[in-house]
């Protein structure tokens, strides 16, 4: 893995009028001539140079988001026509070496964004896929390091620290990324099985060795997406992905560590496994196509206009393969470019309803488990006071609108996918505590309106 350069920036969010744009500067970049050449050789006619820092701060800021703070549709970034691929992100530079740029990667922690374009060992066209690229995670892992040598453990970086260890970054990346390859990557071709002994060396990130109680802990999280329309002629839509985590604490050389993901025999295989760069080996029989039977809360949401006021109704019913413990679940009900909340009168069947008069919103907490019967409702009428104040968004105009739930279960996967704690294998002379956890959590979980339009994006959500 090699990167092909790598830049520092600062960002500022502007003041101005109607909500402001942002600002940057360059506090540092690098380039590697070798590895340009080898990018050179690769790519051919559709070879697309590095062009100056300013021609990629721009487009940076666009792509996530941190520039035009009044608008909230790019049609460059946001059109549906354009696959998604993050976390490589696609920056198209103009001036004299105007192209693409692909794939930049990029982390942001306070008034910093650290960026770097990495080299992609094969032909430009057609795009190889994300998964098969070892070089995108390992210059994610490289970002993370550089990442906590200049911010630490602060959410913004002090301004005298950070200047100190900006001057000593060349000093830092000439040890531990010489020629644009870093040295704690595995190299192509260098993937060994695990064994007794482990004979890497300190990562360079690393202040020192564990000194203390042996442990290793493996943490297994799912994620779990939906988008639920309530009409026959819209198919619901939702997934899931998860991340295994390994965190090992013990003295001396850092050891190997073999993990064993158990699925149920009924369950559905992984599919599209993206590893860490220090990952030395993976069952090749885990990458199968997947698919998960249903949702954990199924939804129906039905907001109509009565009269002045907006006649709510909302049924959640907890599948019964899910455990029914949670450590917490809620459903926000936001209201747009409808005014603040006057008057509420909604009736929950269970848990309690928060309301949130300035934000135009209801915050019904369910609390750690639904009822016996697995189902709760909520019934009522909202009025609103004038149309000039109050929240607004572009999308949920009408009676386009939304119920989004947050919940996290404890000690549960909808994979069925666990981690046998016995099977934890820490190659090291030390003793290990070791200990397994997993969980399910939920992200862009929507329940829209059944009485309204729904977005619906026709494009295919790449990877």
């Amino acid at each position: 893995m090699s990167v092909r350069a790598l830049w520092v920036f600062s960002h500022e969010r502007g003041d101005g009028g109607g909500g402001g744009g942002a600002g940057g500067t360059v506090c540092f970049s690098r380039r590697f001539p070798t590895v340009e050449r080898r990018a050179k050789a690769l790519a051919g006619a559709l070879y697309v140079a590095v062009p100056e820092d300013g021609a990629v701060l721009q487009p940076l800021l666009t792509e996530l988001g941190l520039s035009d703070g009044d608008k909230a549709f790019v049609l460059s970034r946001d059109d549906c026509a354009r696959p998604q691929r993050s976390p490589a992100l696609e920056l198209r530079v103009q001036g004299r070496d105007r192209g693409v740029l692909w794939p930049v990667l990029a982390l942001v922690q306070g008034g910093l964004i650290l960026a770097c374009l990495v080299l992609v060992e094969a032909p430009p066209e057609p795009r190889p896929p994300l998964p098969s690229l070892a070089s995108v995670s390992q210059g994610l892992s490289l970002l993370a390091g550089l990442q906590a040598f200049l911010c630490g453990t602060g959410a913004k970086p002090d301004g005298e620290a950070l200047a100190s260890k900006l001057a000593l970054l060349p000093s830092v990346l000439l040890q531990i990324c010489p020629l644009g390859t870093p040295l704690d990557a595995p190299q192509a071709g260098s993937v060994a099985a695990p064994g007794p002994s482990g004979s890497q060396k300190q990562p360079a990130w690393k202040p020192g060795p564990h000194r203390g109680r042996a442990v290793a802990s493996v943490s297994l999280s799912e994620t779990v997406r939906s988008m639920q329309y309530g009409k026959p002629s819209r198919q619901d839509l939702w997934d899931v992905f998860g991340t295994v985590n390994c965190k090992c604490e013990v003295e001396g050389v850092l050891p190997n560590v073999m993990v064993t993901l158990t699925l149920p025999p009924n369950g559905s295989p992984l599919q599209d496994i993206l590893v860490h760069p220090c990952v030395t080996s993976l069952d090749s029989s885990l990458l199968m196509a997947s698919s998960v039977p249903v949702p954990p809360i199924l939804g129906s949401y039905q907001l109509k206009e009565e009269e002045n006021q907006l006649r709510v109704t909302a049924t959640l019913k907890l599948h019964e393969s899910v455990r029914n413990s949670f450590e917490y679940c809620e459903a926000h009900l936001p209201f747009f470019n409808r005014g603040h909340v006057n008057n509420v009168d909604v009736k929950v069947s269970c848990g309690q309803l928060e309301v949130s008069r300035e934000k135009s919103l209801l915050v019904w907490v369910l609390g750690q488990k639904f009822p016996k019967s697995r189902e709760v409702t909520l019934n009522g009428t909202v009025n609103f006071s004038e149309l000039s104040s109050g929240p607004r968004d572009p999308l949920c105009t009408g009676l386009t609108a939304y119920i989004k739930l947050y919940f996290r279960v404890p000690d549960l996967t909808l994979s069925g996918c666990c981690v046998d704690q016995h099977s934890v294998q820490v190659y090291s002379s030390a003793k290990p505590r070791i200990t397994t956890s997993r969980e399910l959590v939920s992200s862009e979980y929507y329940i829209w309106n059944s009485a309204g339009e729904a977005p619906i994006s026709s494009a295919l959500m790449v990877l």
